[in-house]
């Protein structure tokens, strides 16, 4: 049993009275924030690192999810337009080779970084860094959030809002505000982390006439079942996840595992750092002796945690299922669409991974009720801990479906705002007509919620 102690009560500063107050700097929050100031709010954006970027710049997630259907651009809007502008920022190699490339697109987090600053203060939105929200005070009824405590170097102060939205990637305000939420499997099992890195000082062409003289894939399948069958790698998935070609000297990595880790806990986020880095250096070695053209690899920097696929699926006014990912069911609310495949990664290494696709030219609708944590009137949740199971999740996971909901409920909090009417008052049929002007794609027969009769969707 734990030994607790009892704090003396305190008085803290209102920092700051916003709004729209915006939890997490991760894609989803980006776009939240922007979309909030956008469309007038007042907006704050409180982020626990030093830079935004979420996943692909705290964990160096190598490459963005595809933003199509293999057809088409169905995740546009903010998301696309702010990896165009990462495109733009880049090395002229880089943009010449990465051009027209939609899918798969490699991040710079350096200049990632830079790019996600001059958005969110070109929008009017205020950035607050160095900062983790500590608790949330509630409204007498428990129906609203009414601000949250944060620490930082300042100390403890309070952040007032109208309106929150929990971009936590972890749905962290959702839980301090009683929502409940499922987290992993029936198990309470949960998809690993991964421990990604940049590795500088490689032979790009050397290393695609190796693939072609020995009829390996570009996740070299049979150099990996190779070193693990020489014990030069430790048992678990038998290729990589992706190689990412900043240039022809400079590729990110995402590659193996580090299991039982729960993004939600301090100490397992200590532990599969510490093994995520003792893990990386064994991948690096095995570059060095199996792989042409990295012979002389060097780790320019490894994730600052883990990058984290799993944790807390909050309860939303809907809950998303697989039946409707496979159906590609569209809704009267939908806020976006998503064709990205169910991923889901191995719970250990013994385990097999989960892969459901659909057709190309195929997506399916993203409802507004997935965002809406049930008993709380006046807070959205936008990214992987949506409201819906966890087959779904292993697809609504990514950073371009990150951005979608972001953008969605951004927009919402600001209509909410100029009408005085919580997450669930706003005119759903106008927030879709917004996010179409703000070219956000919802489908070639999108029709606004309050134009389409009784029953013509699920």
């Amino acid at each position: 049993m734990k030994r607790h102690i009892t704090l003396p009560s305190a008085s803290i500063p209102v920092a700051r009275e916003v709004d729209v107050l915006v939890i997490g700097g991760g894609a989803s929050g980006i776009a939240a924030a922007i979309a909030a100031a956008k469309g007038g709010a007042q907006t704050m954006l409180v982020e626990q690192r030093g830079f935004l970027g979420g996943m692909g710049t705290v964990a160096l997630v190598p490459a963005f999810c595809p933003f199509t259907d293999k057809r088409k651009p169905i995740i546009r809007g903010l998301g696309l337009q702010l990896m165009e502008r990462m495109k733009q920022a880049c090395e002229p190699e880089y943009r010449e080779e990465y051009q027209e490339t939609l899918d798969w697109v490699p991040i710079d987090p350096e200049v990632l970084k830079r790019v996600y600053d001059d958005a969110i203060l070109e929008s009017g939105v205020m950035p607050l860094y160095h900062t983790f929200v500590y608790d949330v005070v509630l409204s007498e009824d428990r129906r609203t959030v009414e601000g949250v405590v944060v620490v930082n170097k300042t100390g403890r102060s309070f952040i007032a809002c109208r309106y929150i939205i929990d971009c936590s990637g972890d749905g962290d305000i959702a839980a301090l505000a009683g929502v409940p939420f499922q987290k992993g499997g029936k198990a309470g099992e949960l998809q690993p982390g991964s421990m990604c890195y940049l590795l500088a000082n490689v032979d790009r062409p050397k290393f695609k006439r190796f693939l072609e003289e020995s009829g390996d894939t570009g996740q070299l399948h049979k150099t990996v079942e190779q070193a693990i069958a020489d014990g030069a790698l430790p048992e678990g998935r038998k290729s990589i996840s992706g190689l990412a070609w900043i240039s022809d000297c400079l590729v990110g990595v995402n590659f193996g595992h580090v299991f039982g880790v729960d993004g939600t806990l301090a100490e397992d986020l200590t532990r599969g750092a510490i093994e995520g880095r003792r893990t990386a250096e064994r991948q690096l070695q095995f570059f060095r002796r199996y792989v042409p053209g990295f012979e002389h690899a060097h780790m320019a920097a490894s994730g600052e945690q883990l990058g984290i696929r799993e944790t807390r699926r909050i309860e939303g006014d809907y809950i998303l299922t697989v039946e409707d990912f496979l159906a590609a069911r569209s809704f009267p609310d939908d806020i976006a669409r998503n064709a990205y495949y169910i991923d889901i990664h191995l719970a250990n290494s013994k385990s097999e991974m989960t892969f459901n696709h659909l057709p190309p030219g195929v997506s399916h609708g993203v409802p507004y009720r997935i965002m809406l944590p049930v008993g709380i009137d006046n807070l959205w949740v936008a990214g992987r801990c949506v409201s819906s199971d966890r087959a779904v999740q292993g697809s609504l996971r990514v950073m371009p479906n990150c951005f979608s909901m972001g953008q969605a409920s951004g927009t919402a909090a600001a209509l909410a705002l100029r009408d005085g009417a919580g997450s669930r008052g706003i005119s759903v049929a106008e927030l879709q007509r917004r996010l179409l002007e703000q070219d956000v794609w919802l489908g070639e027969d999108c029709i606004p919620a309050e134009q389409q009769k009784e029953g013509s969707a699920p």
